[in-house]
């Protein structure tokens, strides 16, 4: 059977990451999303299965142990983790993945999934990033000033990455995405082996 296409997504906090993956999955419902595991609570309207497997810390620590973790790390005091048989189980099935991870993660995963490819979303100014994380008004000044510093930290790391997408224009942002998303899928290696047996029967012609 024909491997699916990992994806990676990451971009800093306000760039419109998330948004944007929606509205992509939402088009392109093949596309399957990688849901992360987590022990943290779950917060109003999430659904265990849907954005996060909740779990006890005692579990993943085990999962953890098991080696069952493609990449994991440590936040605010929880613990998230993305599950490494999932996604091959997926990928070998056929279907394509998304995954929306930090830059970090995105390296880890790039040493387990060499063919991954990976997705830079750039703000189109730091001061359009900031003037979004005031708009949202969910932080405090000073968690902004967090925010915008760890931004530039993860800006540093784009040119790590297959792509990169500055959100300007959501529309044309979109279709950007789109357009890599579509183009992966059309490689001479991937299509190989996809269309073997009408590349075969033209050899026998």
């Amino acid at each position: 059977m024909n491997k699916g296409v990992l994806f990676i997504v990451a971009a800093p906090s306000g760039a419109g990451k998330t948004s944007m993956v929606k509205a992509l999955l939402k088009n392109d419902p093949s596309i399957r999303l990688s849901v992360s595991y987590t022990t943290r609570a779950p917060r109003p309207g999430e659904v265990d299965g849907k954005d996060y497997h909740f779990v006890s810390r005692d579990v993943f620590l085990e999962m953890a142990s098991r080696g069952e973790f493609l990449e994991s790390a440590e936040v605010y005091g929880n613990y998230y983790g993305t599950s490494q048989t999932w996604i091959a189980g997926e990928i070998a099935a056929g279907h394509d993945i998304l995954l929306e991870i930090d830059w970090q993660g995105a390296s880890q995963i790039k040493r387990h999934f060499p063919d991954a490819v990976s997705v830079f979303i750039l703000p189109p100014s730091l001061s359009a990033l900031r003037n979004r994380l005031n708009n949202r008004g969910q932080d405090k000044q000073e968690v902004i000033e967090k925010r915008m510093a760890a931004a530039c930290e993860d800006i540093s790391h784009a040119g790590e990455f297959d792509y990169i997408i500055v959100n300007d224009d959501f529309d044309q942002a979109l279709l950007d995405l789109t357009a890599v998303v579509n183009a992966s899928r059309l490689t001479t290696v991937r299509q190989s082996a996809r269309l073997s047996k009408l590349f075969e029967a033209f050899g026998k012609s």
